[in-house]
Parts: structure tokens; C-alpha cells; sequence
């Protein structure tokens, strides 16, 4: 695509009122952007266009500001990649409903990755952000690329988890590149940009209104092989990003939660009508890999054991292949009821250790 193509393509996509799939229209109408300047009003009024929308195409020629929009996108140092560019996404291309247009920032080679999203609450609870980082750190640290939304909550932290596991990790915006939302993640966002990629299909300028993000979800699954729902309330976002995936023909994932957590009553549904239920990354993995040697699974456990803290390595201690009751454990490390529950929920989560009826423990390896 030639420079000017390319200008008048990002000018006519800034115009509010022209989304993705009027943009797939009128490149099939008219086989080029720049032809669409030349239309004249009546012709441009089959595409069902608010009015103020034809009314922009229609005085960009003669505004002298055609290349305005591709300027302000080289200033804010953003790529515009179409569909026809071979650098495209190639697991996007085969979703319903592309996007035409992807504004994007950092290494676009983050996709060619093994790409697995991890999606939930925005009001997340501990126990739901200290999965979604355990997950996305150790999916990193078997280079595997963490898709998330950048939002509140459980999105920032599995971009979090990825970055701490010196990996990769890839953000979706639900606005334009220079709206950076919600505005506490700008350090985040800046961190992303040099360890992975951002990407939005809406151009720049673009607030983060709510009829975005349905949208932006189905991005998030496009570009994954699998989709990780950590914690959802009974109807919210990241369960249309789990319906999308089922439509792409993606896997889905679930994390368990407790039956009594709002947060965790989608993610529990999910279960029940067929998402695989996981509590550890070999869960995932098994999906993409295969995992038959067993020396493998010893060096892993290991190198589980060698990345305890001192709370951790102190309880583990206190556990051997017996069962040892609750009561046991608080007696001999003096630790309070609520950092020991906290601290044996987060090694069995590790695989470190497993529950027993009867409130006992018991080491796995």
C-alpha cells in the first residue's frame, strides 16, 4: 500500500462514524481508499453513514489536511498495519469480523508467539489476582506470549505476571493508542510497549467508551490459542471473551473459585458447561505440549521448591507425605490463622502441596 492509500485510509478511519465494518465496505466498493474521495454524496449514502460522516469524506480533499491523521500516527511513533500487510496477525485473519485497521506499538513478532489470554474481573479479589499472576508469570517463563486488556483488576495483573517473568506479553486497548486507559496503567502500558506489544483497531483520539470493549474482547481471544477466565461475575466481560473464543475455535480455560465469591460464580459456570478446569500451568501446557518426561516434572518441582520464600519453605517444612492438621501447622510455625491460610492456598496452587478432608495437608513431592 502506497503512502498515499495508506493517508487516505487513516483519514477516512478517523472520522467518527466510520468503524471496522464500514471500512470493509468501502474498500470492497471501491477497491482503494483514495477512490472513496472521489465518490460523490449520493453513493456514499448506501453505506448507511451518519450524515456527518459523509459530509468529513466529503470535504477531505479539499481540507488540505489529508495526511494529518497519518502524521499525528508517525508522531506518536504507532504502526497502522491493514489486513493486506503481511505483518498482520495471521490467527486474527481467520476470525469473524477482522479488524481492517490495527494500531499497534512495540514488536508486532509478540504474535507469532504461543499466545494465551488471561481475562477477568476488573474488581478482583486476592485470591483471583494472585492466580492470574502465577499463571501468567510461569506461562511466560515457558515463553509463552500473556494477552490481556490492560484493564483494572485482572488484566494488570497478568500483564504484571508476564513482565516479572521477563516474557512477553501483548495489551488490546479498548481506545485509541494515545488514550491511554485506566490512567494508572501508563507506567504499565510504557513497560509493555518495550516487552511486547499494544494494539487497538481504534484509531487515534479514540475514549475509552463501554461499547468498545465487547469489541476489543474479541480481539483478545483472535489473537490466542487460548482463552484463561481467572474470576467473572455471572454476567460481565470476560465471559464474552470466552464466548468469542468458543466462535474462534479457541480453548478455554477456568481457575476454580470459591463458591460463595460473586467473582468467581461465572468462572465456576464455565466449568460446568465445559471449560477445563485448571489449577496449574501444566494444565494449560498439556494442551500445546507434550509432557511425558518425568525427569521434566522433577526439575520443574525443584526449581518450585528452590523459589520459596522463607513463610513458604518454613510451612513445607513442617509437611512431609503424612497428613498434618491445620492446627498442627499454626502451632509449630506461630504464624496468624490468616497468613497461614493465605500462604498454603498459594503452594497448593504451586502443586507444592495438596488438601485434605479434615483440614490436613499433605507434601505432593
Amino acid at each position: 500500500m502506497n503512502l498515499h492509500e495508506r493517508a487516505a485510509l487513516a483519514a477516512i478511519h478517523a472520522i467518527k462514524g466510520v468503524g471496522n465494518r464500514s471500512m470493509w465496505n468501502l474498500k470492497e466498493e471501491f477497491g482503494s481508499f483514495q477512490a472513496v474521495l472521489n465518490a460523490d454524496r449520493e453513493r456514499l449514502m448506501r453505506f448507511k453513514l451518519p450524515d456527518e460522516a459523509v459530509k468529513a469524506i466529503l470535504d477531505l480533499p479539499k481540507s488540505g489536511d489529508l495526511e494529518l491523521q497519518l502524521k499525528r500516527i508517525d508522531q506518536q511513533a504507532v504502526n497502522l498495519i491493514t489486513f493486506e500487510d503481511e505483518d498482520y496477525p495471521q490467527l486474527l485473519r481467520n476470525i469473524s469480523n477482522p479488524p481492517y485497521v490495527l494500531y499497534t506499538k512495540g514488536d508486532i513478532k509478540a504474535t507469532n508467539h504461543l499466545c494465551l489470554a488471561i481475562v477477568g474481573s476488573r474488581t478482583a479479589t486476592p485470591y483471583g489476582k494472585m492466580a492470574a499472576r502465577k499463571f501468567s508469570l510461569e506461562l511466560a517463563q515457558n515463553n509463552a506470549a500473556v494477552v490481556s486488556g490492560m484493564a483494572r483488576g485482572i488484566d494488570t495483573e497478568a500483564h504484571q505476571g508476564a513482565l516479572e517473568g521477563s516474557g512477553v506479553t501483548i495489551a488490546v486497548l479498548g481506545s485509541g493508542m494515545d488514550v491511554i486507559y485506566p490512567p494508572e496503567n501508563q507506567r504499565l502500558f510504557h513497560k509493555i510497549c518495550e516487552n511486547g506489544l499494544v494494539i487497538t483497531e481504534l484509531p487515534l483520539g479514540t475514549a475509552p467508551e463501554p461499547g468498545n470493549f465487547p469489541a476489543r474482547n474479541r480481539i483478545i481471544s483472535g489473537l490466542s490459542r487460548g482463552v484463561i477466565v481467572v474470576e467473572a461475575m455471572e454476567k460481565s466481560g470476560a465471559l464474552i471473551t470466552a464466548d468469542f473464543a468458543l466462535e474462534q475455535g479457541r480453548d478455554v480455560f477456568a481457575v476454580p473459585g470459591p463458591i460463595n465469591s460473586k467473582t468467581s460464580t461465572g468462572t465456576n459456570n464455565l466449568i460446568k458447561q465445559g471449560a477445563k478446569l485448571i489449577t496449574c500451568v501444566e494444565d494449560v501446557l498439556e494442551e500445546y505440549f507434550f509432557h511425558n518426561n518425568e525427569n521434566e516434572k522433577l526439575n520443574l518441582q525443584q526449581q518450585k521448591l528452590l523459589m520459596l520464600d522463607k513463610n513458604e519453605q518454613m510451612i513445607v517444612e513442617c509437611i512431609e507425605s503424612q497428613p498434618v492438621h491445620f492446627d498442627e501447622i499454626l502451632a509449630a510455625t506461630g504464624f496468624e490463622i490468616g497468613l497461614l491460610s493465605t500462604v498454603l492456598l498459594k503452594l497448593e496452587f504451586e502443586g507444592i502441596i495438596k488438601s485434605l478432608p479434615g483440614n490436613s495437608y499433605v507434601k505432593i513431592f
